[in-house]
């Protein structure tokens, strides 16, 4: 959950992007990293090891408002796509606020898609908490391969009862990028709000 630095005036809020490996969640944050103004973004950390890597960094939205006076700071994290690395994911979980999940468009990754999703709602459920609490969006990456899965067969697996916003990516070019992060943090803060 949010944090508030009431000395900086700040609540602090964590995105996390989820899904399959190499669907883009990398991409996604490092796109964004690179966009961001330098005044306003904190540094972009790796932690890895042999074979894993989380990435995350924080930045403070100038075109998100406030709530009751207060800046908003968004973290944003990566979990490794890996379901073999199930106890990182479930730990970038903890005190999330808000979730981009990542789904690949590639036909052969229908299935990574499906277990991913099944994945993060198991672990969602060790805290107490399920889809329907925690703002969500799906961004559908990789729309620009030439064998891309039609949108309405991804959205039957990943999302069957049309429940989030979701939006067409192609995160290495920066498309459907920001408009995702933008959706998931209105949903976030219109959430905070209801609740201050």
């Amino acid at each position: 959950m949010s944090t508030i630095n009431f000395a900086a005036r700040e609540i602090n809020c964590k995105i996390v992007y989820y899904g399959p490996g190499v669907a883009g969640k990398t991409t996604n944050l490092k796109w964004i990293y690179k966009q961001v103004p330098e005044g306003v973004k904190g540094e972009m950390v790796s932690l890895a090891t042999e074979d894993e890597r989380t990435l995350f960094f924080d930045f403070l939205p100038i075109d998100l408002g406030t709530v009751q006076g207060f800046k908003t700071r968004f973290h944003l994290y990566t979990v490794p796509g890996q379901v073999f690395y199930n106890a990182s994911r479930k730990l970038i979980l903890r005190g999330v606020d808000g979730i981009i999940f990542v789904a690949d468009s590639a036909p052969n990754r229908l299935r990574a898609n499906a277990e991913s999703m099944r994945n993060l709602r198991e672990n969602l459920q060790e805290y107490n908490l399920s889809l329907d609490e925690i703002p969500m969006v799906i961004q559908f990456n990789k729309r620009d391969l030439p064998d891309a899965m039609p949108m309405d067969m991804l959205q039957a697996v990943v999302d069957p009862t049309s429940q989030f916003q979701c939006f067409e990516g192609s995160a290495h070019i920066g498309g459907g990028v920001f408009e995702t992060l933008r959706a998931v943090s209105k949903l976030v803060l219109e959430r905070l709000a209801k609740s201050k």
